[in-house]
């Protein structure tokens, strides 16, 4: 494996964008657009032989003609330019290159083969490390480097190695809507260099990143280093993978997408599982872990105590919760009796789940008042609320109920040391729906979650996979320190 330094990708001092533009239409407007508005402080030196300034700098014709040395250069022209670029590279003490342009080995042509082997071998003859071909590059939020539009702008502890550039823009938008937070995400394309296990390695020493996510369609380079890499870290921190082409159709289609050969799906997740990994099987379960990950602390025992569903709802809640091995303990009778000195009239009728739909209003149970208690209480290992009920009840009433209910999760959790999640539904809805009351107060409580970090799922079953992946993953790790 060659030099793993990779900082050069996330903390240039200089970048050059070759075939940089100001036409909105192209590749080149949307990375200079990029790495001039999320707050990248290094040099920017655009390359464009036919404009002489943009985005109020100076153009240049090439690389030659900039004054000084260059750590990292963004290609956005033809693969078929990069050997003469790689030229222009050596001479300015570029350290990376990073290849957006595709039609290489992908295509299965003779001599886009050819050509991609020219280029490594140019690339290994100056030294420059090469990221891609056909990838859309780094995004790194600490240091303003980015490859889309409307990605976070706040840096977290989520690092990702994926090999497709639609995946990593999907991770960061849907990621995003969810709360996660991301220290460092590289679309590293066909791999003709830099692959995941450059990626995994680097990673795994990076104090930045706490968990790290992956899509792969087939692995690059040693496959053995691949699953030592991950038995390192996955003994540091949490390692969630997607496997692209899991299937024979699937598999077909990888080859054509970043050259890459799949293998059988089942073997693939035993060597994961092995190896400390936890599989997934599509982005939204990619999500869902990284959530759990990143946002709830370890997690020790399964005894969880649940508030906020109605009564059918909370049957439904207990049996997702139960088919992955929880235990939904009784209530307490010293919570029972607590709410009973405060007055309740239904202190004898409340349990485990913690029935939303027989509330009183200004009696002293509610679901704020059971929720801290249950916080608080030595029974449960962690506390498991919902969000996602519409009361039958007018706007005033709905807003106010809802509003108290997230807020009071909220306070719980910031009040207590004791775990504490949310499911709150996310389907998509209309631009009618949109405008409705319902959906404005449901969206904006869901932002007040994201603010507040409050970790929360679409589903209970969701909730229920990712949970116990958690406690799966810590318990694990506990055991083979022990060893």
């Amino acid at each position: 494996m060659a030099s793993n330094n990779l900082d050069f990708m996330f903390y240039p001092k200089s970048l050059a964008v070759v075939g940089a533009s100001s036409n909105p239409a192209s590749f080149g407007c949307d990375f200079m657009t990029h790495v001039t508005s999320y707050g990248y402080k290094g040099k920017i030196y655009p390359i464009n032989p036919k404009q002489s300034e943009m985005f109020g700098l100076k153009a240049y014709p090439d690389l030659l003609s900039v004054p000084e040395n260059i750590d990292y250069v963004i290609s956005l022209i033809g693969v078929n330019n990069v050997p003469a670029l790689l030229s222009q590279c050596a001479k300015k003490g570029v350290k990376g290159v990073h290849i957006l342009a595709g039609r290489g080995a992908e295509t299965g042509r003779a001599d886009a083969i050819q050509l991609e082997a020219d280029i490594i071998k140019a690339a290994r003859d100056y030294g420059i490390r090469l990221l891609g071909p056909n990838c859309l590059g780094v995004f790194c939020p600490e240091t303003g480097l980015a490859f889309g539009y409307d990605f976070p702008r706040e840096p977290g502890c989520v690092g990702g190695v994926i090999q497709s550039g639609g995946n990593s823009t999907d991770l960061m938008h849907i990621g995003a809507l969810r709360g996660l937070r991301f220290s460092k995400v590289v679309s590293y394309g066909n791999a003709l260099d830099i692959n995941q296990n450059d990626l995994f390695e680097y990673f795994l020493n990076d104090s930045k990143t706490k968990v790290v996510v992956s899509y792969i369609e087939g692995l690059k380079g040693d496959s053995r280093e691949f699953l030592k890499l991950l038995r390192q870290v996955t003994a540091k921190k949490p390692v969630i993978i997607l496997k692209g082409g899991r299937t024979n159709a699937g598999a077909k289609l990888t080859v054509s997408h970043t050259a890459s050969l799949a293998g059988s799906g089942k073997i693939w997740d035993i060597a994961v599982r092995q190896a400390g990994a936890i599989p997934v099987r599509n982005l939204d379960e990619m999500i869902n872990m990284a959530v759990a990950f990143s946002m709830l602390p370890p997690i020790k025992g399964k005894r969880v105590g649940i508030a906020g569903c109605g009564g059918g709802r909370s049957i439904l809640s207990v049996d997702a919760w139960a088919d992955e091995g929880f235990d939904i303990p009784a209530l307490p009778e010293e919570i029972r009796q607590e709410l009973k000195n405060r007055g309740s009239q239904i202190w004898d009728w409340i349990g485990n789940p913690a029935d939303a739909s027989i509330t009183i209003p200004g009696d002293a149970y509610s679901m704020t008042s059971i929720t801290a208690e249950m916080a608080k209480n030595p029974a449960f290992d962690f506390i498991a609320t919902d969000a996602q009920e519409d009361p039958p009840f007018g706007k005033d009433r709905f807003v106010q109920e809802l509003t108290e209910n997230i807020q009071g999760f909220i306070k719980a959790r910031k009040e207590n040391e004791k775990p504490l999640l949310v499911v709150y539904d996310e389907r998509s809805v209309g631009i009618t729906e949109a405008e409705s009351w319902n959906y404005q107060t449901r969206a904006k409580l869901r932002t007040l979650l994201v603010n507040e970090k409050v970790p929360f799922f679409p589903s209970t079953d969701e909730a229920a996979r990712a949970v116990n992946e958690l406690i799966a993953y810590y318990q694990r790790r506990e055991e083979s320190s022990r060893m």
